[in-house]
């Protein structure tokens, strides 16, 4: 009974040691496909892509607020914006 426990205490640490690197390692790599209907063409939203977003928005003085919640005129002017720079 010993070692069952040995073997069951050392998965359970084994396990709390990994789950945060798996965890922030699937975090790091998402990302998807968003289409710009403007310019017909694909865009991968991952970490650089956000960080052009979050740029606009500062420089158009804009609230924060996710991609897919603004309206269409004003992923528009993303798009725009997004183009020229």
């Amino acid at each position: 009974m010993s070692i069952l426990r040995r073997h069951l205490s050392l998965g359970l640490v084994t396990l709390a040691l990994l789950t945060p690197v798996m965890i922030s390692g699937c975090a790091a790599r998402a990302s998807y496909i968003v289409y710009d209907p403007y310019y017909r063409d694909n865009h991968v939203w991952d970490r650089d892509e956000v960080v052009y977003y979050q740029r606009w928005e500062t420089e158009t003085r804009r609230k924060h607020r996710d991609y897919n919640k603004r309206k269409a005129e004003e992923q528009r002017e993303y798009w725009d914006w997004r183009h020229k720079h």
